[in-house]
C-alpha cells in the first residue's frame, strides 16, 4: 500500500515539472515566432551564455553551491583597428547557510572611439518550494560608464567636434525557478535610474534598459553522454528582441561539443573542457546570410575561463 501511494506521489511530480516545462517552452516559441531580424544597438549577450549566465540573471548563481571566478574575452572583425572588444568577469562565493549567493561583475565594452565599463555587486537569495525545486530572486546595483570620444576622429569637422561623456547608477532584478535538472529565468539587469554626470547630447540614448529570458535543461542520451538545449531571449527598449538557440552535447560531463544559432543570422560553433576545478570554452560565431557565406565574414571569437573552488568543486558543472 506503501510502494503504491510513494508512486502516485512521484508520477504526479514528475507530471507537474512536464506541465511547467510544456508552459516554459511555449513562451520560448511564441517570442521565436514574433521576433525580427535586427543586430544595432541590441541587448548584450555572449555564445557562452549556457555555461555562465550569472552576468544577465545572478540569480543562476544559485545553481551552483561552489564559489566560482570567471572570465570571458570576445572579439569581432580580427584584424581591423577598432574592432568590437568585449571582456567580461564575475566572480561568487555561496552562502550556504541561508541558501544564497553574493558576488561582483565587470564588464568592459570598445567599438572605435566609444567605451563602455560597468561594476555591479549582485546578492540572490534561494526559496525552495518542495524537494528539489526552488525560486532564486537576486538583485544588482552599480555604475555604467560611457565614453565616446568623436573629437579624435577629426577635430577640424564640427559634426566630430562634441564627445560624449556619462555616468549613471545601475540596478537590476532577476528571478529563476530551478529544480536539478532544468531552469527557467527572467532578468533585467541594466535598468537605467538616472544621470550622475552630463553628456554633450542631452537627449543622448546609449543607455537602455535591458530584458532577458533564458531556460535551459539537462537530457541523459546514454551513460556517458548528456544533451544540454539552452536559450536565450534578449530585448532593449526600442529595439526587436533577438533569440539565442542552443544545443550541447556532454561527454562523460568533461569535453562539450554544440552549436548556437542567433536570429539576426547568426551561428556558432562551441567547444567546452572541464578539467577538475576549471572550465575552458571556445566558441567561434559567424554570419549565415548569403552574403557572409560567399564573401567577407564578420567572424566573432569567445574565449572563456573559469575556476570553482569550494564545495563540490572537483565536480563539473553543466547545468
Amino acid at each position: 500500500m506503501s510502494d503504491r501511494i510513494w508512486n502516485k506521489g512521484l508520477m504526479d511530480r514528475l507530471n507537474k515539472e512536464k506541465k511547467t516545462l510544456i508552459v516554459a517552452l511555449s513562451l520560448f516559441l511564441i517570442l521565436i515566432n514574433v521576433s525580427k531580424v535586427v543586430a544595432q544597438q541590441q541587448a548584450f549577450s555572449y555564445t557562452q551564455y549556457m555555461d555562465n549566465l550569472t552576468p544577465l540573471n545572478p540569480a543562476y548563481s544559485l545553481l551552483d553551491k561552489s564559489g566560482s571566478i570567471n572570465t570571458l574575452a570576445r572579439k569581432q572583425w580580427i584584424g581591423i583597428d577598432g574592432a568590437p572588444t568585449t571582456f567580461l568577469f564575475n566572480g561568487n562565493i555561496p552562502l550556504e547557510s541561508i541558501n544564497g549567493s553574493a558576488g561582483l561583475i565587470l564588464f568592459n565594452d570598445q567599438f572605435a572611439v566609444e567605451h563602455q565599463t560597468e561594476v555591479n555587486a549582485y546578492f540572490a537569495k534561494g526559496i525552495q518550494l518542495g524537494e528539489k525545486d526552488y525560486l532564486g530572486v537576486s538583485i544588482n546595483a552599480g555604475l555604467r560608464n560611457y565614453v565616446a570620444g568623436y573629437s579624435t576622429l577629426d577635430p577640424s569637422d564640427p559634426a566630430f567636434r562634441n564627445d560624449v561623456r556619462e555616468t549613471k547608477p545601475n540596478i537590476g532584478f532577476g528571478i529563476m525557478y530551478y529544480t536539478d535538472w532544468y531552469y527557467i529565468g527572467v532578468s533585467v539587469p541594466e535598468l537605467t535610474i538616472n544621470s550622475l554626470g552630463t553628456a554633450s547630447v542631452q537627449d543622448n540614448t546609449n543607455f537602455r534598459n535591458h530584458y532577458y529570458f533564458s531556460g535551459a535543461l539537462i537530457t541523459n542520451v546514454n551513460d556517458d553522454v548528456e544533451f544540454k538545449p539552452a536559450t536565450l531571449i534578449s530585448y532593449a527598449n526600442g529595439v526587436p528582441l533577438i533569440a539565442d538557440i542552443s544545443g550541447t552535447f556532454y561527454m562523460k560531463q568533461v569535453f562539450g561539443i554544440g552549436l548556437n544559432y542567433r536570429t539576426n543570422n547568426e551561428m556558432a560553433g562551441i567547444i567546452t573542457l572541464n578539467i577538475n576545478a576549471f572550465h575552458v570554452g571556445y566558441s567561434y560565431q559567424f554570419g549565415t546570410t548569403s552574403n557572409n557565406l560567399g564573401g567577407y565574414n564578420n567572424a566573432t571569437h569567445e574565449i572563456s575561463l573559469s575556476y570553482r573552488f569550494g564545495k563540490g568543486a572537483l565536480k563539473p558543472k553543466i547545468l
